[in-house]
């Protein structure tokens, strides 16, 4: 009897997601539109340290789909890194500091040089400031290594939904 509920729960909930209408985001492979697309985005230089990790993750990311020849979109980004003290210890050294990356993006279509997107993406990191200071610069490097991987991810996922939205 136990086995009858189960599978009668198991084809109403498959019956229930086929009429949600979900579509798989990459449907079609590597043939499919939204894989396409990200393949044919070239990033732009991005200015300092930051810059420099944030576009390698971002190629790393829009390079998984293949290159589709020449690139029809350009993105350019521009990024906000800032580090801020947080908590005052009692002889008023900072003990905990709060690291902070935006990026404000655009998709650009290199044909006509239109804006066919245009959106931001951000994350931060919290970091324990101790006694070695080379622990704390280390701290802070690779708070920029994680938020630039976090933010690059948030940027692709943003940019595959528009150019799903575009292909329907």
């Amino acid at each position: 009897m136990r086995h009858l509920v189960r599978l009668a729960f198991a084809l109403g909930a498959a019956a229930a997601l086929s009429a949600c209408g979900l579509q798989p985001m990459y449907a079609g492979g590597g043939n499919g539109a939204v894989s396409r697309g990200l393949a044919g985005i070239e990033v732009s230089a991005i200015e300092g340290k930051a810059g420099w990790l944030m576009r390698n993750a971002l190629n790393e990311r829009l390079q998984a789909h293949g290159k589709d020849g020449a690139s029809r979109y350009r993105l350019d980004v521009r990024l906000d890194d800032k580090i801020e003290g947080l908590g005052l210890l009692s002889d008023d050294t900072i003990g905990r500091e709060r690291r902070t990356l935006r990026a404000r993006y655009q998709l650009v279509d290199i044909a006509s040089g239109a804006i066919l997107f245009d959106a931001t993406a951000g994350a931060d990191a919290g970091i324990d400031v101790v006694s070695s200071e080379y622990a704390t610069v280390q701290a802070e490097n690779k708070a920029l290594e994680n938020l630039s991987l976090e933010v690059a991810d948030r940027i692709v996922t943003q940019l595959a939904l528009e150019l799903r939205k575009g292909s329907k």
